[in-house]
Order: C-alpha cells, then sequence, then structure tokens
C-alpha cells in the first residue's frame, strides 16, 4: 500500500510543472495582452487563462486520470501507429524544431540583443546558445534530479527576481489603464482566449505528463488511483501559481501604456518596464528573469523529448538522446527566432486541434467505454479541419505555395463550419465524429 502523500510532495511536483510550463512565452503574451485590452482587462485575461492555464490543466489529467504511461499510450487508442507518429510529431515540434530552439532565442533577442551592434549579433547568438545549450545538457542528463533542478531551485530563483519586478509594479503602479484596442474593444474575452493558444502549453501537458508521472513514480507511488490522485493535486497546484503570475503580469501591461507608450511585441514591454523602474539595471534583472524562465523550459522539454524517444528506441540510451536533441537544437537556434516561428506555426495550427480533441476523449473515455471507434473518427474528423488550418498558416507565410484546389477548400471550410472565423472550425466536426463513433457497433476496450 502506497504511504500517505505530504502536501510537499504535491506543492514540489506542481512547482515543478509551473516551472516546466512558464518560460518566455509565458512572460511576453500576457504582458502585450494586457496594453491592449487596457480597461477590458478582466474578460481578456479570463478568456487567457481558459486556454493558457486550463487547457494544459487538462492536458495533465487526461495523461494521469486515463491510466496511460504518456503521449503515445494514450494517442495509441486511436491506433497504435497513430499513437507513435502523433507523439513523435508533437515532440519534435515542442521540442528540437521550435520551441526547445526559441528558449535560447529568446532571452538572447529580449535580453542581450540590444545591447550588441548588429554585425557581431549573429556571433553573439551562437555563443549563448552554446552556453545555454551546455548548461541545459549537464542538468538533463539526470531526469531523477529535475524535481530538485526545476521545483526546488531554479523556479523559486525566477519566481524571487520576477516578483520583484511585479511588486514595484504593484505598489508604485506606472498609470490607469487605458482604453481598449483593436480587437480587445468589442471582443476582449475571445481575443484573450485566442492569445492563450499562443503559450503551446495545452500541446507541452501532453509531452510534460510523462516526466510527472516518472516524478510521481520515484517517490514510490506506484497505485494508478494514487498517482492520479498526486497528479490532479500538483496541477491545481501549478495552476493557481500560473494564474496569480499571469494576472500580475497582464495588470502590469494595462498599467503601463501611460509610462512607456506602446511596442510591438511583450519582450520589448518587459524591457521598458525593467529601464522605467531600475534605469540600466533594469536590463540586468529583466536578462536574470528571461534566462532563468527559458533555462527550465529547456530542462523540461529535453527531459520529456529524451525519455520519450528513448521509449520509442530502446536501443539508443537517455543520454545519448540528450546529447543529439542538444546539438540539433543549438544548430536550429542559430537560424533565427523569426524563420523559427515562420515555419513552426503551420504545423501547430495542424496538431493543435488534435491535441485538444485526445484530451478531450482521453478525459470522457469511460463515458464512452473507451471504444476505440469514437477515438478513431472524432480525430478523423478533426484531422480533416486541422490540416488545412495548417496549410492556411503555411501559405500566409509562404505564399509560393499556394495552390487553388486547396484555396477552394479553405473557402469552403469558411462559408459552411461554424466557428471558423473564432479559430475553431474544427470543433463540430469533432463533435460529429464522436456522435458517429458511437453509432459504429464493436468491442469496448479494456483499459
Amino acid at each position: 500500500m502506497d504511504k500517505k502523500v505530504p502536501f510537499s510532495t504535491y506543492a514540489i511536483i506542481g512547482t515543478m510543472l509551473f516551472g516546466m510550463f512558464f518560460g518566455a512565452g509565458n512572460l511576453i503574451f500576457p504582458i502585450q495582452m494586457g496594453q491592449l485590452a487596457g480597461t477590458n482587462f478582466w474578460p481578456a485575461l479570463i478568456g487567457f487563462l481558459v486556454t493558457a492555464i486550463g487547457l494544459p490543466f487538462l492536458g495533465i489529467l487526461a495523461i494521469g486520470l486515463s491510466g496511460s504511461n504518456g503521449l503515445r499510450d494514450l494517442a495509441s487508442r486511436v491506433h497504435p501507429i497513430f499513437g507513435v507518429v502523433f507523439a513523435m510529431a508533437l515532440y519534435l515540434t515542442i521540442g528540437p524544431f521550435f520551441a526547445i530552439p526559441r528558449t535560447a532565442t529568446v532571452p538572447f533577442v529580449v535580453g542581450f540583443e540590444p545591447f550588441i551592434s548588429p554585425e557581431h549579433s549573429q556571433l553573439w547568438l551562437v555563443l549563448f546558445s552554446f552556453i545555454f545549450f551546455f548548461i541545459v545538457f549537464y542538468f538533463s542528463l539526470n531526469p531523477a534530479k529535475i524535481m530538485d533542478y526545476i521545483g526546488k531551485y531554479l523556479t523559486p530563483a525566477f519566481l524571487i527576481f520576477l516578483f520583484v519586478l511585479i511588486c514595484v509594479s504593484i505598489f508604485s503602479p506606472m498609470g490607469s489603464f487605458v482604453k481598449p484596442s483593436l480587437t480587445y474593444v468589442n471582443e476582449a474575452f475571445m481575443t484573450g482566449f485566442k492569445e492563450g493558444y499562443n503559450t503551446m502549453d495545452a500541446l507541452a501537458s501532453l509531452a510534460f505528463g510523462i516526466i510527472v508521472i516518472h516524478s510521481i513514480k520515484r517517490l514510490g507511488i506506484t497505485d494508478k488511483k494514487s498517482i492520479a490522485n498526486v497528479t490532479w493535486k500538483a496541477g491545481i497546484f501549478a495552476i493557481i501559481l500560473m494564474g496569480i503570475i499571469y494576472g500580475l503580469i497582464t495588470y502590469m501591461g494595462a498599467s503601463s501604456v501611460s509610462a512607456i507608450g506602446t511596442f510591438e511585441n511583450g519582450g520589448q514591454i518587459f524591457a521598458a518596464v525593467a529601464e522605467h523602474y531600475f534605469g540600466s539595471y533594469g536590463a540586468i534583472l529583466l536578462a536574470i528573469i528571461i534566462v532563468l524562465a527559458c533555462l527550465k523550459t529547456s530542462i523540461g522539454l529535453i527531459t520529456a523529448c529524451s525519455e520519450f524517444f528513448h521509449e520509442v528506441f530502446p536501443k539508443v540510451g537517455y543520454k545519448t538522446f540528450v546529447t543529439i536533441l542538444c546539438i540539433v537544437s543549438f544548430a536550429i537556434a542559430n537560424v533565427g527566432l523569426s524563420n523559427i516561428i515562420k515555419f513552426a506555426v503551420p504545423v501547430l495550427m495542424f496538431l493543435y486541434p488534435l491535441a485538444i480533441v485526445l484530451i478531450v476523449l482521453g478525459l470522457t473515455s469511460p463515458l464512452f467505454k473507451h471504444k476505440q471507434s469514437v477515438y478513431m473518427t472524432a480525430m478523423i474528423f478533426t484531422f480533416c479541419v486541422s490540416i488545412f488550418d495548417g496549410y492556411a498558416a503555411l501559405i500566409g507565410n509562404v505564399p509560393a505555395l499556394t495552390w487553388q484546389p486547396l484555396v477552394s477548400v479553405l473557402n469552403f471550410y469558411k462559408d459552411v463550419l461554424p466557428f471558423y472565423s473564432l479559430g475553431l472550425g474544427w470543433l463540430v466536426p469533432a463533435i460529429v465524429g464522436m456522435v458517429i463513433g458511437l453509432c459504429i457497433p464493436g468491442k469496448k476496450k479494456a483499459m
């Protein structure tokens, strides 16, 4: 019988979860949203929290409560081949092909590049990213210590420096909220809702689930019900902490316009806020915050990806995958942030609906007795829409790839699918797929 789990365990695992989720992107999106939302602060923030912390929490629950051993196991309920292919696509996307390289390029662009002459920028990026990934490599070699590295050390250090900046902005406000702008004028909630997608944490939650489960098992907790219990309690701790931080950062942005003006992105806003309060020392404070935020997220992603690929290819050691992923991430990071985003966004637009539907299916699986047909038809119907969402994003970035027959399908979707303009065109097809799957006769799968 498993021993009673103390609150400190939930807190450490929850802090670890928060640390892995909360990277530089989680800092720069809400502060910019705050500037744009202004007096519509609350509806925008609530919409943002639904997708920025609600979906990741459901993703962690889908892994923990479903009794699955990670993303591949959960996705295999659709089909074993789908389980491998989808899991590999997701891990590569939030891993070495996009998210991990971004953890090095964002702190460089925000915290260091403004002080470097343009002609030397590329050389300094190479040096910075090399040092960054060497540190990540070192701390990722021992996954058993990840709770100590992230939960006990890196995240508390990050929070201390971040709270210095937040507390100063609260006790010495820069100004009052201004009028909302752009779509935040009439659609603050839905705009905040869609802005939460940019954190990519719903995708990451499926990847981080395996780390949570392994961390819990290393504590001697092996019973499925106990693992599920620890998972949701640690998840609650993490999302409460994330919600508080998001709210405070959004407030910081909403109150900053009259003092520092508006900027193109959240990184520039953070830099201006730090300089407003601390002068030249603000740049140092911001650099520390951004580097710590990205460092802990990168360690979490390298660990999750390495454990997954070691599981798929057991003949290749975990440490070998850590080495490979760090080298690949280092190489792609030096392509530049803009190029990384340019080619990654279409993939994210394709994967995100599939991930959300898989999360919902995993959580509701007992209601339809785990029928494989429900999983399969829901995912097929979602795929038929999300593949074109990805294509739309691709031709938006690379117009030369426009092909009229596919554009005709996109126009058809825009005309007939409910909520398509909101980026939720896949929602009704997914529900229809679930209903059709329920009507298909077949055996229930024993879980």
